[in-house]
């Protein structure tokens, strides 16, 4: 005899599955089915879990006034808010710029008995990083202090990281020292923050000692941070430095990837060496390194810049083997380039093979081809083409207008010479 096996429906069942449906992102069907359930079927009671992952599927969706009544009405229901709750709602406050309300909430949960945790004080202390207020943010790490608290690897990588947004640089790698002595060792995101920021700002020789610092300790730089640094070496025009450092990162056992040598590459080109571009292009297919998009496009401007419009479309054959065809940044370094070397015919029919594939040309191919017709004679054609352009994706920038108003008064003095020639 079998006997029919019946699940029961439990709170417990309940929440398990509105967990699983957060856990996937599904937050709008995380709220459909807590409605239906709890509308439909009396005999589920939520609970303390089921408030903190009502809370947190509406803090997703931005319903964080909603969140914030149900918060409120939990000790209505006999429901006493637990760290979780705290955290996730004041998560949601800051996300929807509410810190203030965030950090009466702070306030709030200590008075409540709550044990007052890092996790409460990093979630402000990154909501305030974000907004730009370090020095409240500070006030915060010292009250953590005092609350018995101490700051963790997640507290120092946010600080820092707000440290670097306001382009604080140098206090911020005092804070990377610090943490290193405290052996809190900060994340990919934390370094490779400091390192960009210190390239942006024309620092990348500061950003090779925080890399030296970073690997004297153990750590292990990531192919992210080699890149950005490669790149930032190469605009300052040390190039000697941008070699050594992609060497050494081969001596350390790092094997370069695409973003690595792309970077290289990229490099080269800009200091008008696309040869030397090309011969580490070979290297890099040697070693199982697939090139992208960007890499042909690199190599591909760097021999228009030398004037080498034979190599350059030997390059562009590649990428059209390669299947790289429907890439935008491809055709419109193509384009610029053969209409800066004369080729304008050449650039008008890529430029009608871009439309039959259905691509949508960026502004500088647009301003290209403007400037290839406009230099050829074919003003009229050069308007039409600024015309469409305004209707597109691309508008027209300074570049454009200087472009189409420098061919005119050409084309109005030609018209006046002419004039008092024939006069």
């Amino acid at each position: 005899m079998v006997t029919e096996f019946q699940c029961q429906q439990t709170v417990r069942s309940f929440n398990s599955v509105l967990n699983v449906i957060i856990q996937q992102g599904e937050y709008r069907h995380a709220l459909d089915f807590y409605d239906h359930v709890v509308n439909n079927r009396t005999n589920i009671s939520p609970n303390v879990l089921t408030c903190n992952l009502l809370i947190k599927a509406l803090c997703k969706v931005g319903l964080v006034a909603r969140a914030v009544n149900v918060f409120r009405e939990m000790p209505d229901l006999k429901y006493r808010p637990d760290a979780y709750t705290y955290c996730t709602l004041m998560d949601g406050l800051c996300k929807e710029n509410r810190i203030d309300d965030a950090v009466v909430l702070l306030d709030e949960m200590q008075i409540e008995g709550c044990d007052l945790s890092p996790v409460a004080f990093n979630v402000l202390i990154d909501g305030l990083c974000k907004k730009g207020d370090l020095p409240r943010a500070a006030k915060l790490v010292d009250n953590m202090f005092l609350k018995g608290c101490v700051p963790n690897q997640v507290t120092y990588n946010t600080l820092v990281h707000g440290l670097c947004l306001k382009g604080k640089l140098d206090k911020a790698i005092d804070l990377l020292t610090r943490m290193l002595s405290n052996k809190l060792l900060p994340n990919d995101v934390t370094y490779g923050t400091v390192i960009n920021g210190l390239v942006k700002m024309g620092r990348a020789t500061d950003g090779m000692r925080v890399l030296t610092t970073m690997e004297e300790k153990g750590y292990r730089t990531n192919e992210y941070g080699y890149s950005t640094l490669v790149s930032g070496l190469f605009r300052e025009g040390k190039s000697r430095e941008a070699l050594e450092l992609f060497n050494k990162m081969k001596e350390n056992g790092r094997k370069p990837n695409t973003v690595v040598y792309s970077a290289l590459i990229d490099g080269l080109c800009r200091q008008g060496k696309p040869y030397e571009g090309e011969e580490y292009l070979s290297q890099m297919i040697s070693v199982g390194c697939a090139p992208n998009a960007f890499t042909y496009s690199a190599l591909m401007r760097g021999f228009f810049k030398v004037g080498d419009c034979d190599k350059a479309l030997l390059v562009w054959k590649e990428v059209v083997d390669k299947d790289y065809m429907d890439n935008e940044v491809c055709y419109s370094v193509l384009i610029h380039g053969l209409c800066k070397n004369g080729k304008s015919k050449d650039a008008l029919t890529v430029w009608k093979h871009v439309l039959a594939k259905g691509l949508s040309p960026d502004a500088v191919a647009y301003t290209s081809m403007i400037h290839g017709l406009c230099n050829d004679g074919s003003i009229r054609e050069g308007l039409n083409l600024f015309n469409e352009m305004q209707c597109k994706k691309a508008k027209p920038d300074v570049v454009t207008y200087n472009v189409l108003i420098n061919a005119l008064c050409k084309q109005v003095h030609t018209h006046v010479k002419e004039l008092i020639e024939s006069g």
